[in-house]
């Protein structure tokens, strides 16, 4: 895994990958689909979505499989230049289904109710096991409760909750009654929850007395009050009671969910929705803009989170599925929630952080029920490296896993390498997610029975997917050449629009190459990527994440990949600062690989210039960091992405956005502080010289 890539040329500066890790003979035998359907799908794209559609119970079929309007011309007013009209598509219209039904009803009905649907647990220690047919009881009895509420159709319900049972049946119990759920992560700032209640004008909050979080109870519904205070159109606050602690009431306005739901009849009769009945409001996050409400549907949605799970995961009666992200995230609701649940397997949900109360955890909850199938971000995989070193501590069975999965954001070859070797065995496929809020499920992806993988690539688009790297033209680059990911043709999981803004829905995502293509516009992902010479994708980060160092145009990514593969590296972020030759010049925040320092037998501390050497092997000259920072640990959004422009903005001294929605925005202060301490060092240094 070294060298530049020669035919690309300096400007395009390539970490290179030649492992690569066809599927076992045994697990493509018994694997739910084969090669035959990349050319089935190609074949018919929109009758393919049709037979996946088929795999769930419709109370009414579709009369339109698809529509599809493009982003077109519009004229202008009095000689003033025209715009674009605001896409729009729809899937399986006509169609009429309850999504809860068909992740929970209609298992019971199948004779499979005392099947378990979630294994939960908390952080504390506390444990649940929950069967399909008390699931369906539980929905039901918040189903009536909403109802109680005066909650209807199309009403909005903001869930302001960490990992709990509570969490995914109140989101189901949305579903069955038609209301539209929008979930938060329970560690959000006021502001942030009450931006999303004002834009949503949702009528009920649901929230907590507090939650469980690294060893201690944080009081949470002040935070919930200081949110909702004022705003005219909530009318409800629902408290799970998870802490047991004294919180602030509002009499009128708050009620306990034991007192609400629980007392509530344990039977509800469900009704059919139109496909495209909204079903969730997911929001972007980040430390800067305003987040975008991503709307998604029932019918494509879940027809396509369906699949896909069932596809790219080989999902089995059997399984025990764990994806490990919190319940807010994008990843949960479609691997977490939707895809699993459709498909009638058992999951283990889990309240915790992975080192509560020690760092084994996670490796004590996949051997005590099981796990067969993990589904985690890179940034835990590179904590564990810098946690447990090459091997993982003795004494836990992990032989129960035959499948892994990662998400969130490109991962370094030798994390994935590791992952394989140290919950894999070095014999599970890993099956490398690529896809977005926006997406509602993956979109690249390999198929564990039939791809050949390759660590740090999601290899191709999944079938019926149509995915492409492409110029600024719109046309496809060569193999090895950057560009920008975009999709060429509409997919049933797409968000339909920003809630409130469709032409920020237009703009973000489809302006940019409007008219191009079959289907006159491709969807931009805004990240970029480059296609190898076997067709596979190679994510290089966000399009603005690229640094620019006297006109080549570097991967974050790549470099960041260059400088975990020492070991004395545990994570890296990589991002431009300004430099006023160069334009940009590349800057590595870098954390201490496992044991590194511990004395005899630790990992080798990699001096400045060793550093600089493995880049400048790895990838080219041009890409050699001018500037490597030691840090504590790196700032990360909730869904384990280093946010990288944050930590340009750090070493340049900028102004900084709302970073109380980070996961972990204590870093932030170990950055700034390790960035000052570099600062001085290197004034120290020139002064003597």
């Amino acid at each position: 895994m070294s060298g530049l890539d020669a035919d690309a040329g300096e400007a395009e500066a390539r970490l290179t990958e030649t492992r690569s890790f066809p599927p076992p003979a045994a697990f493509a035998a018994q694997a739910n689909v084969d090669a035959s359907v990349y050319g089935i799908a190609a074949q018919d794209p929109i009758a393919f979505w049709e037979r996946a559609a088929e795999r769930l119970d419709w109370e009414q079929r579709w009369h339109t499989a698809h529509t599809w309007e493009p982003p077109r011309p519009t004229p202008g007013e009095h000689g003033e230049p025209g715009g674009l009209s605001v896409p729009q598509a729809t899937w399986f219209a006509g169609g009429r289904l309850n999504v809860a039904v068909n992740c929970v009803d209609r298992h019971v009905a199948a004779g499979r109710g005392e099947k378990v649907a979630l294994h939960f647990e908390g952080e504390p220690g506390d444990r649940e096991s929950v069967t399909y047919a008390e699931l369906q009881r539980r929905v039901a009895q918040a189903a009536n409760g909403l109802l109680a509420l005066g909650i209807e159709p199309g009403d909005r319900v903001l869930v302001y909750l960490p990992v709990l049972v509570e969490t995914v049946v109140i989101a189901l119990a949305c579903a069955r009654i038609g209301a539209v759920h929008s979930l938060v992560f329970g560690g959000f700032s006021a502001d942030a929850v009450r931006f999303r209640l004002e834009d949503t004008r949702a009528k009920l909050l649901v929230t907590s007395d507090g939650q469980h979080r690294r060893g201690k109870q944080v009081e949470v519904k002040s935070a919930a009050d200081e949110a909702a205070a004022g705003l005219p159109h909530l009318e409800h606050v629902l408290v799970v009671r998870r802490t047991g602690q004294d919180v602030p009431w509002t009499a009128g306005r708050d009620r306990w969910w034991h007192d609400a739901i629980d007392t509530q009849p344990d039977v509800h009769e469900p009704e059919a929705f139109d496909a495209e009945h909204p079903l969730f409001i997911i929001y972007t996050s980040g430390t800067t803009g305003k987040p975008k409400g991503l709307v998604h549907t029932s019918g494509g949605y879940l027809a396509h989170a369906s699949w896909a799970h069932w596809a790219h995961f080989d999902a089995k009666p059997e399984d025990v599925h764990w994806c490990t992200a919190d319940l807010a995230w994008v990843t949960a609701h479609t691997y977490e929630i939707y895809g699993p649940l459709s498909n009638g397997l058992t999951q283990v949900i889990y309240e915790g952080t992975p080192d509560a109360p020690c760092r084994e955890r996670h490796l004590e909850i996949i051997e005590r029920y099981g796990v067969t199938v993990y589904y985690t971000a890179p940034t835990l995989i590179r904590t564990f490296m810098t946690w447990f070193g090459d091997a993982l501590p003795s004494g836990h069975d992990l032989s129960s896993i035959r499948l892994l999965g990662t998400v969130g954001e490109a991962i370094n070859p030798e994390a994935w390498i590791w992952f394989r070797r140290n919950f894999g065995r070095d014999e599970t496929p890993v099956v490398d997610t690529w896809w977005q809020s926006e997406t509602g499920a993956a979109m690249v992806a390999p198929l564990p029975g039939v791809t050949t993988l390759k660590p740090g690539s999601a290899t191709v688009a999944l079938p019926g997917i149509d995915m492409a790297v492409v110029d600024e033209a719109g046309d496809p680059v060569a193999p090895g050449r950057s560009g920008t990911l975009v999709a060429r043709r509409p997919w049933p999981g797409m968000a339909r629009t920003v809630w409130g803004d469709p032409e920020r829905y237009r703009d973000s995502y489809w302006a940019t190459y409007a008219g191009r293509g079959e289907h006159c516009g491709y969807y931009v992902a805004g990240d970029g990527a480059t296609v190898d010479a076997d067709g596979c994708i190679w994510i290089l980060g966000r399009l603005d994440d690229v640094v620019n160092v006297s006109g080549h145009r570097l991967s974050t990514i790549e470099i960041e990949s260059s400088l975990v593969a020492d070991p004395g590296v545990g994570e890296a972020g990589v991002t431009g600062v300004f430099d006023p030759i160069t334009g940009q010049a590349v800057a590595a925040i870098v954390t201490a690989g496992a044991g590194t320092g511990a004395g005899e037998g630790g990992a080798h501390e990699p001096g400045f210039d060793e550093l600089r050497s493995r880049v400048a092997h790895d990838i080219g000259p041009i890409a050699k960091p001018k500037i490597i920072v030691r840090v504590p640990e790196l700032p990360k959004t909730r869904s384990g992405k280093i946010l990288r422009r944050l930590l340009a903005q750090l070493w340049q001294g900028d102004t900084l956005g709302d970073t109380t929605s980070l996961q972990n925005p204590w870093a932030v202060d170990g950055v700034r502080a390790a960035i000052e301490l570099a600062r001085q060092s290197e004034a120290s240094a020139k002064e003597t010289t």
